[in-house]
């Protein structure tokens, strides 16, 4: 009996320290007295960049770090059922932002506070990386074949080295490799972003969560611009009328005006010479 109690084993809850109940606790409040709940991530992210954006958001977002099990629990902890779905976006590297602001507006913030920065070899191309034609500051030399050997034409104009015609050095989604990365630093071109990226984000108004929320003010206004003009097109084919629109349509009525009075102008010329022929005849 007495070694049947020794071999079994007695099963001790760790307990919890104070600090961490605070901490899940605080993260849990936080969630249900805010609109809304960002998810952000904080790769690569310097610390520097860090505390400048936190102090760019002061009155507008409040920034909290911690481990993920302990934003696990926050959750868990609160009355928000579709905070739930969230989960799903959580790694182990991501800060929480606290706002009343509309997730896609403190999205878009976030975005804005975003900083230009080198490529390095590994990196994905966020976008297709185009190098324009024009000078540099670069001299003759090595420069002319690793410029060459990432695709570029180049000449020698006035000592320094030109790029003749432009072109995309990687494709969006493609990794950046060590030769594209030095010719990039070289040239002063930095595609890259550094600050927090939007993951999601939870609405508590509307009980959502939000995903892919990643904002690119530069690509949604070209993607409107072009919306915008396939609009106009259409709006103009199907003989749509209305004030947008009304400029084609008398434009290309003064067009067809003048092609119509081109055409009787030409015509009336030899119809009088035909006339004079003959009463010359008679």
């Amino acid at each position: 009996m007495k070694s049947s109690k020794k071999s079994e084993k007695v099963k001790r809850e760790r307990k919890v320290p104070e600090y961490k109940i605070k901490l899940v606790q605080e993260i849990a409040d936080k969630i249900n007295s805010s609109n809304t709940l960002l998810i952000a991530s904080t790769k690569n992210l310097p610390s520097s960049h860090f505390h400048e954006i936190k102090k760019n958001l002061r009155g507008k977002a409040e920034i909290k770090v911690a481990r993920k099990s302990a934003i696990m629990r926050a959750l868990d902890a609160t009355n928000k059922k579709g905070l739930q779905k969230l989960k799903e976006s959580i790694t182990s590297d991501v800060a929480l932002f606290f706002s009343n602001l509309d997730p896609f507006e403190l999205s878009a913030l976030l975005s804005d506070s975003q900083s230009p920065s080198k490529a390095k070899a590994g990196d994905i191309a966020p976008e297709d990386i185009k190098i324009e034609s024009g000078p540099t500051d670069l001299v003759p030399g090595p420069a002319i074949s690793e410029l060459a050997g990432v695709g570029l034409k180049v000449a020698v104009e006035g000592g320094k080295l030109a790029i003749k015609l432009p072109a995309t050095v990687v494709k969006q989604g493609e990794t950046i490799n060590e030769k594209v990365a030095g010719v990039l630093v070289k040239l002063n071109v930095f595609p890259m972003k550094v600050g927090f990226e939007p993951v999601a984000a939870y609405e508590s108004s509307s009980d959502k969560v939000y995903v892919g929320i990643k904002i690119d003010k530069k690509k949604v206004l070209e993607d409107l611009r072009v919306s915008i003009g396939k609009a106009l097109s259409f709006a103009a084919n199907i003989k749509y009328l209305c004030k947008e629109t009304l400029l084609s349509f008398l434009a290309k009525a003064s067009a067809e005006e003048k092609a119509v009075l081109a055409l009787v102008n030409k015509s009336a010329p030899a119809q009088s010479l035909d006339k004079t022929s003959a009463e010359a005849t008679q």
